[in-house]
């Protein structure tokens, strides 16, 4: 024979029942309002990144023009088109020169930067040749090495494949490694060469004989805006944005930059990117 329940105990669980029903309705909306201003704030941030990325590109547009006339007129000045330069007027028209081009390349790492964040970075591949690139960036650096204690040296590759990938980009990070290594490198050499790594990656490697970077600064060089803290640095202009842009280049190719370095010794800085760029990865504008 059942017993009836009790009519308080009853009252009690329905009690209890409806306190925790009005516990997690308060919770629900807590949670609802958090999301809610989660969102706002993503909202916010999406904002904030837009206008930062339409401000780089816009400035750097507009210092474009102004920067690639100052270079035309000092070359004009060079070249003595309004009359021979003394000396001393030589060496100033050649300051403003270097300065202005020192300034254009930060210009365009603003630029570059801009685009990629705003994702309008265009990917664009090509069948090309190793010794190509090799030729091209010799000829490039050459006026700079010219009468300097470095000596700039580009080692034969061993027998590569052709390359499928943006030459464009790929030059762009071997350029900024290369400049890199020049600058922190007072004297000695700075070798580039290319090796294959594995089965479908190919290596290029910068090394210097320079100042090298301590080891527990390794691990930022690759962020936004970060330089090395030395004497010789703060005799050098730069943005602080050319290795960041390297790392960003690089993942878009597919691959990945790195370093090894020695204080005192030297430094190796790489990119790893894929033989061939795959599809998928070529369509990058928006």
């Amino acid at each position: 024979m059942s017993t009836a329940p009790d009519p308080l105990e009853v009252q009690r669980l329905r009690q209890e029942a409806d306190a925790l029903r009005a516990e997690l309705e308060e919770t629900n909306q807590g949670v609802l309002a958090l999301y809610a201003e989660l969102d706002q704030q993503a909202e916010q941030l999406r904002e904030v990144s837009e206008l930062k990325s339409r401000f780089l590109s816009y400035m750097s547009h507009e210092f474009r023009t102004p920067l690639g006339s100052i270079l035309s007129m000092t070359r004009l000045l060079e070249d003595g088109l309004d009359g021979p330069l003394t000396d001393e007027q030589r060496r100033q028209v050649r300051f403003i020169s270097n300065s202005t081009s020192e300034l254009r390349e930060m210009v365009d790492d603003l630029l570059d930067l801009a685009k990629i964040e705003a994702g309008r970075i265009t990917i664009s591949p090509a069948w090309f040749d190793l010794m190509d690139l090799f030729s091209a960036l010799r000829g490039m650096f050459r006026p700079l090495t010219e009468g300097n204690q470095v000596d700039l040296l580009f080692e034969d590759p061993p027998a590569l494949p052709m390359l499928y990938t943006d030459d464009k980009k790929l030059a762009q990070i071997l350029r900024n490694f290369i400049s890199n290594a020049l600058k922190f490198t007072p004297n000695g050499q700075v070798v580039v060469s290319a090796c294959l790594e594995g089965e479908l990656s190919v290596r290029f490697s910068v090394r210097d004989t320079g100042i090298g970077i301590p080891a527990e600064l390794q691990s930022k060089l690759f962020e936004d805006f970060v330089q090395v803290d030395t004497p010789l640095q703060k005799r050098l202009r730069g943005t602080g944005l050319g290795l960041s842009l390297c790392k960003r280049f690089a993942e878009l190719l597919g691959g990945h930059v790195g370093v090894d370095s020695v204080v005192g010794e030297g430094s190796v800085f790489y990119v790893v990117l894929p033989l061939k760029l795959a599809s998928e990865a070529s369509h990058v504008d928006s």
